[in-house]
């Protein structure tokens, strides 16, 4: 039976110069969270604060969550926020900024949760909204966890964890493409065909329906049309609208469908070699675009889209896209110490098997076939 969906939160902003809408929000007390220095750097954080400043209400930063945000990191934050007192908190930064904060924002509301795994089933998810509302706005276009329901947090023992729940929606989402425009190129590529992994994840999810395939389709035939625009130039805003928007639409899709095996094995790659999430997508995409299409229903859905943008084979689209922004053939590439990780791989693929995106892939693997997968990706056998 079709899950109901929800397509955003109650305010969703696009566009040049929507950051503005800032100055019609009436809230006291603001904490904004940030990762590193870029959003200081870009004198976007400046911004954001001086909008807030005029419409009276008061701001707090915290700053310095890392990529792959830890546990720690999420209860300094929500400390940071029990003190302060917000009825307001925004993330501004990318995809580790935005998921910290949702989580920071539950601990908020619940001091008497302690541990990660306190949300987790059996547990009841805690409800959110008595102290705060949550809002967005993103820096990068991959994530899309403005528009999402879900988190990937690293826990208590180094191991990603990825968790959803409508109640993590965020209340309003800002996407203005001036905020992604200090984006470096690489990391252009990497959220980049991390959206594309979105929105080709949901095309074929078993849960996949007539509202989700339009998003997808959507959002992927923008991607792969974008994505090398803005990889080229940055300064190009035209083509980082077009892509901080295809990001948001395709988030749009896959949270309510859910995702596929590229994200289990790329979050079991960034928990045991510290792979950035995005280039991990990016090199895996193909191989799994290839063993999905044992399944006809995917093949099918593939083939389609390939035609509809006047291709033949989607797999060597993306194969071609990767090429053109940099991205490497093979894992290989990138975890050099090729002893270590098929040292791994018994360990990774049970990781893998579990993890929440499998159950949503059109094929759901065996572990045999989950370290298949692992050594024909670090090969980059076809």
């Amino acid at each position: 039976m079709m899950r109901p969906m929800k397509l955003a939160g109650s305010e969703l902003m696009f566009g040049e110069g929507c950051l503005e809408y800032i100055k019609t929000m009436k809230y006291k007390k603001v904490a904004i969270v940030i990762g590193g220095h870029s959003m200081e750097r870009s004198g976007m954080l400046d911004k954001v604060k001086g909008y807030f400043a005029e419409t009276g209400a008061e701001t707090m930063v915290i700053s310095g969550v890392e990529p792959d945000p830890h546990f720690a990191t999420v209860m300094r934050g929500a400390n940071e926020m029990k003190e302060f007192g917000p009825d307001l908190i925004v993330a501004l930064g990318g995809g580790s900024a935005m998921d910290a904060a949702k989580t920071m924002w539950i601990y908020y509301e619940h001091p008497e949760l302690t541990k990660l795994s306190d949300v987790f089933p059996p547990n009841a998810f805690p409800k959110l909204r008595g102290k705060a509302h949550f809002c967005c706005i993103p820096s990068t276009s991959g994530t899309a966890s403005e528009v999402s329901r879900s988190v990937v947090i690293t826990d208590e023992d180094g191991v990603k964890q990825g968790l959803g729940n409508m109640e993590m929606m965020p209340d309003i989402a800002i996407c203005d493409p001036e905020v992604t425009a200090s984006m470096p190129a690489h990391i252009t590529a990497e959220t980049g065909m991390d959206a594309l992994t979105h929105a080709l994840e949901a095309l074929v999810s078993n849960r996949a329906n007539y509202v989700s395939d339009i998003l997808a389709k959507a959002a992927a035939k923008d991607i792969i049309e974008t994505l090398p625009k803005a990889y080229e130039n940055g300064q190009d805003l035209k083509a980082r609208e077009i892509m901080v928007n295809a990001s948001m639409v395709a988030g749009m899709a896959f949270t309510n469908v859910s995702l596929g095996i590229v994200h289990s094995m790329a979050h079991t790659l960034g928990s045991y070699f510290h792979v950035a999430h995005g280039l991990a997508d990016a090199i895996l995409l193909p191989y799994i675009l290839e063993f999905n299409s044992a399944e006809p229903y995917a093949k099918k859905a593939y083939d389609d889209f390939a035609a509809s943008i006047g291709a033949t084979d989607l797999i060597q689209v993306v194969h071609e896209l990767n090429k053109k922004v940099g991205i490497p053939s093979s894992l290989k590439e990138v975890i050099p110490d090729e002893e270590k990780y098929m040292s791994m791989i018994d360990t990774m693929a049970p990781v893998a098997k579990k993890d929440g995106c499998t159950k949503t892939n059109p094929i759901i693997p065996e572990i045999d076939q989950f370290k298949e997968l692992f050594v024909k990706a670090y090969k980059g056998e076809n």
